[in-house]
This record gives structure tokens, sequence and C-alpha cells, in this order.
């Protein structure tokens, strides 16, 4: 399907020695060089494109596409961080909140991409990312997230293994859900919002010697509903972060269909972070590659655009 008065961009070398041809354009044409550009790139596209067709390039997309493609490609348009900032701002709009969406970002983010969020969440919205969560979450699951967000506390990783501390802060855990009667849900968001990935790692291991189940076991037998989603989602990160993705991405796309919304979501926000690492994961862990995933759950124009971004099959 051909747009009319949506100026064609076409020769864009690396360079970036953009030349814009006015004609009708296709969604392909679109989906060819948005996403096969890095983000600086496709910025510098759209700064040129306002001076030459004196129109913004967002304007212009939204007028030309629909649906998951219009998302996919809006998305695209922004950096990381405004991606994020934008989904954590529309989870808390209106009336309900899509808790899904913040546990995903709040807990899976790590203290540098978190405190990119902020700063831009504060410029593109004029608000506290902390106040806003305050105001949308309650109880321990509100403590939690805060405890994340907040995000000067955390230690950074030592080369010096602090064994003491490792079995410490293990029996800590265990003492605090596994082995009393009731949580102490503080002790688990201080030990896991506060200590280093390496040391956490380490922690989860000893934490075997003590409990007669995992961590994760732990978590699913001690909370319930959004704080337990929570704790889950921030020890699989600790463990294999694009792992994580990984599973989040098959289990957004097990159904005949797809959840458009966690798989656009997912693939905006990690293609210039981890998405080689989150295809190979993808295929040891479930034996076949994202690609061919993407391939059998989605349709049309979100489908090209998907598998452009994905890259190739593994």
């Amino acid at each position: 399907m051909v747009h009319q008065g949506f100026p064609r961009l076409i020769d864009i070398d690396i360079k970036l020695k953009t030349k814009i041809k006015y004609a009708g354009v296709d969604e392909q044409t679109i989906i060819d060089i948005l996403t096969r550009r890095s983000g600086e790139q496709r910025r510098e596209i759209a700064f040129e494109y306002e001076r030459i067709a004196k129109k913004d390039l967002n304007t212009a997309l939204k007028a030309a596409l629909s649906g998951p493609l219009e998302a996919l490609m809006l998305g695209l348009m922004k950096t990381t961080a405004q991606y994020d900032a934008s989904e954590l701002k529309a989870s808390m709009k209106g009336l309900g909140t899509d808790e899904e969406t913040l546990i995903e970002i709040v807990c899976s983010r790590n203290d540098e991409e978190l405190a990119d969020i902020k700063k831009v969440y504060k410029e593109m919205f004029k608000k506290d990312l902390e106040k806003d969560v305050a105001g949308d979450t309650s109880g321990d699951f509100a403590k939690l997230l805060l405890s994340l967000v907040q995000v000067t506390k955390r230690d950074q990783p030592s080369n010096v293994v602090d064994y003491e501390k490792i079995d410490e802060d293990a029996r800590s855990l265990y003492e605090a859900g596994v082995k009393r009667k009731g949580t102490d849900v503080v002790t688990w968001i201080t030990i896991m919002s506060q200590r280093s990935v390496p040391h956490l790692q380490k922690v989860f291991e000893r934490y075997k010697s003590y409990s007669p189940y995992d961590m994760k076991e732990s978590i699913r037998k001690e909370v319930k509903g959004d704080l337990e989603k929570s704790f889950l989602t921030l020890v699989e990160c600790f463990e294999n972060r694009q792992l994580y993705f990984a599973n989040r991405l098959n289990e957004a796309m097990k159904s005949k269909g797809a959840k458009e919304k966690v798989v656009t979501r997912i693939m905006v926000s990690r293609c210039e972070v981890d998405l080689m690492k989150i295809r190979t994961e993808f295929r040891r862990q479930h034996k076949r590659s994202l690609y061919q995933t993407i391939a059998e759950h989605t349709k049309g124009d979100y489908q090209k655009a998907l598998l452009s971004l994905c890259g190739g099959d593994d």
C-alpha cells in the first residue's frame, strides 16, 4: 500500500548523507530504512527529513502507519531511555496500572539504565519517576520498586569475593523467608536492591545450602501477585538477563497470535543493547530461533519489521 505525500527516504548511506526524494512511500521502504539503522542514524534521518520535508517525521509516520507497526516504528525513533520512560509513563496513565510493564522495566534494567531513565523521565514529563511509582503502587510492591528506582544504593562489583558477606546474606534471605512463619520482605528488598549482581549470583548459589528450595522456588512459596513477579524478575535478571528476555519473548509468542505489546517493547528496548545475546539464549533455551518464532506468530508488515530488526536466523 502506497501512502501519497509521504516523502520517500532512500539512498541513505552509512555516513548519513541523506537524500530524500518526494513520492509515495510504502511500508516496506519505511521498514527497510528504520529497522536497519542505529538509533543515532535514525535520529539523523529524522533531522534531515524535517529539514527537507518541513515536517516532523514522527507525525508523518503516525499518518502513514497504524496498529503494531506504528507502535514499533515510533518506538524506534526514541532513544532507549526515552522509550523506556515513555513505556513507564503509559503503564501508570489513567485509571489502572499496567503492572506487567512496570515490573519488566524496573526489575530488569541495571543501575546505569535506571539512572538514564529517571533523568529522561523528568525531562520528558516534568515529573519524578519515584513520585509516579509511589502514587500508582502500594505496600511491599511499592517498597520494592522504589528501592530499585532510587538506584543510588547498590554496591559496585568488587574484585575481592567476600565469602563471609555472601554467607551472611544467604542466611539472612533464608531466615527472612522459608525458615520463619510469614516473610520479612524488607530484608529481601534490602539485599536484592543494594548488593552487586556478581555478589547476588554467589548468594543465590550459597542459599541452596541453607534452604531446601532455591531462591526462585522460595519466592513462589513466600509471596504472591505483583511482589512475586517482581522478585522472580529480579532473580532471573541477576542470573541471566538475556535469558529472561528470551523467555519473555517465547511466552509472548506461545499461543496462535502474539502479545504484540510485549514483543514490541522487548525488541525496541533491547535492539541496541543486547538483542544478539537474547537471540543466542533463545536458540539455546527453546531449540529454535527467535527469527523462526517471530515468522510463525506474527504477520504482515509488523512481521517484516520485527524480522528485519531481529537481523537474521540462528
